[in-house]
């Protein structure tokens, strides 16, 4: 099996750690295509992007997994998202006040490309009401204390879940790959012999070279650093890039501007013209279009 997006899950038998590995290639050059931007910036992305599907394995309802930053550095934004149909998509903006030079486009790390900012994990249910009637979500929030993603991750994992984790990400200008080691509730074996398979586990992991990571596939990846180990490969997640735009969608932001907001657009221009920041998909709406949506009293 190739390294072409996918993610599988792995559970060592011996002791509560699990695992993950994802690598997303056709996915993550759709994503590129549609943020042509500096290197550094794209790697950026693409750690979102590679992040965002390691973590997708925790939605069990239809819905999906949000991971972005804001910050007031040459980046002012960055969004990753995973669906639970294995659906990717992300975007990366650039802060038009702020100058990115040559320097910092060519070899920037989180915080100097951010600046001070914050990073949130969403998981969103796609249709789940609580009893008052609003959308139940589940946010988190990173501190941007470090001057990589996977260590902000990592801590955050620490901190609020009070889960021992590690990453390790491999980002070039074809494909993003992701590689996780998450330490479960004690059920099986003493904290003793967790610790000691902890240390064994991410010091084998460390090992991995990132031209290992680019050339071998998943289970040979497993096997090179875990073959000693007793370890359990579930059947795979098949990854792919999906945009969630639509013109019922837009037509749903058009309602919820209102009636008198769209006759001011009108006025102006003569028609509604909306992009799609992701996939950079175009709707137009012509005049007559949009005063349609008028009858039957839909807008005010």
């Amino acid at each position: 099996m190739s390294n072409t997006d996918h993610l599988h899950k792995f559970l060592f038998d011996n002791c509560d750690i699990r695992g993950e590995i994802v690598s997303l290639k056709q996915a993550y050059r759709q994503v590129m295509e549609n943020n042509p931007y500096p290197p550094s910036m794209q790697k950026l992305l693409g750690e979102f992007l590679a992040i965002v599907g390691l973590l997708s394995s925790t939605l069990k309802m239809d819905g999906k997994i949000i991971l972005q930053a804001h910050g007031n550095g040459p980046v002012s934004t960055v969004m990753a998202e995973c669906t639970h149909h294995n659906e990717v998509r992300g975007i990366i903006r650039q802060n038009p006040d702020i100058e990115l030079t040559d320097e910092v486009a060519l070899a920037a790390n989180l915080r100097e490309l951010l600046g001070q900012g914050v990073i949130v994990i969403t998981i969103e249910p796609k249709r789940a009401e609580n009893f008052a009637g609003k959308l139940e979500r589940y946010q988190g929030i990173v501190p941007m204390e470090a001057d990589n993603l996977a260590a902000c991750i990592e801590h955050y994992f620490e901190q609020s879940e009070q889960l021992a984790t590690r990453i390790w990400l491999t980002v070039n200008s074809q494909t993003a790959h992701g590689l996780m080691l998450q330490a479960l509730p004690q059920q099986i074996a003493s904290a003793e012999v967790n610790a000691e398979h902890w240390e064994t586990l991410v010091t084998l992991a460390a090992t991995l070279k990132p031209a290992e990571i680019l050339q071998l596939n998943h289970l040979d990846i497993l096997y090179r650093l875990f073959h000693e180990q007793e370890l359990r490969v579930y059947d795979p997640r098949e990854l792919h890039f999906a945009c969630s735009c639509s013109e019922e969608r837009c037509i749903q932001a058009l309602v919820a501007l209102g009636k008198d907001e769209l006759e001011d657009i009108l006025t102006e221009k003569g028609s509604v013209d909306m992009d799609c920041q992701f996939c950079n998909q175009h709707y137009h709406f012509s005049a007559e279009k949009v005063r349609q949506l008028y009858q039957g009293a839909m807008l005010h």
